[in-house]
């Protein structure tokens, strides 16, 4: 059984806009903000490209998010500031 499989942790110096997406980015994709967090933790630590500062902009990929992601920014929009569509 394994007893530190979450933790509470506190992020100081975290910016309040990077927040407010992986906020709405975890509402839009029914997760936590803590789930979005530490995936994006692990593809960090996994050296995933999107990270990589030495890696020329020229060779990135668009990464898919299926087919809900179409109005992907609006609903960020209305989530975040209330927006309606």
């Amino acid at each position: 059984m394994c007893y530190f499989a979450h933790m509470d942790i506190t992020i100081r110096n975290l910016q309040g806009d990077a927040y407010r997406e992986a906020k709405a980015r975890a509402a839009l994709e029914g997760k936590t903000v803590g789930e979005v967090v530490s995936e994006a933790l692990r593809a960090y630590l996994q050296g995933s490209p999107r990270f990589q500062k030495d890696r020329c902009l020229a060779e990135l990929q668009p990464a898919s998010y299926g087919p809900r992601s179409r109005n992907v920014s609006r609903e960020i929009d209305r989530i975040v500031y209330g927006l309606r569509r």
